[in-house]
């Protein structure tokens, strides 16, 4: 039985496995003292992290670099009325060892939009949050929520 908000609270364990089932998410940052958001493909490493490839050269690696930011994915089904949201909030760093970034090239994301120059940067998974939306307003009914 769900609670009657009709949202389930999702554990951290849940929470990192369904990140792994989406190649897109927003990294959440203050820029000039005010929120900014960016959409970014990415993945987790072994540890839970998340993990993103840029250009060295871009504005979003002098933001992050060694602030807490806070990065969030989702997978909505509009026809269901039904989805969940997770967020990682954390530390980021640029990765700046050579052997962790070789493995990275390897295993990591690779950027989209490929530049000349590219880092990594990793945001550790000190808190990590999700809610699910199960059922949507087809489960609980309209007059409920009028």
């Amino acid at each position: 039985m769900y609670p009657n908000d009709g949202f389930r609270e999702l554990d951290r364990r849940e929470c990192l496995r369904l990140l792994t089932q989406v190649p897109v998410g927003r990294i959440v940052h203050t820029r000039q003292a005010l929120p900014a958001v960016l959409p970014v493909n990415f993945c987790l490493d072994e540890d839970g992290a998340v993990v993103l490839c840029t250009s060295a050269a871009s504005e979003l690696v002098r933001a992050i670099d060694g602030s807490v930011v806070a990065f969030e994915a989702d997978e909505v089904d509009a026809t269901a009325q039904s989805g969940w949201s997770v967020v990682v909030t954390g530390l980021a760093t640029t990765v700046t060892d050579p052997a962790e970034r070789e493995r990275l090239v390897r295993t990591g994301p690779h950027s989209w939009a490929p530049s000349a120059a590219e880092v990594f940067v990793r945001v550790e998974p000190e808190l990590v949050t999700g809610r699910e939306l199960v059922g949507g307003r087809s489960m609980y009914g309209l007059r409920r929520i009028l």
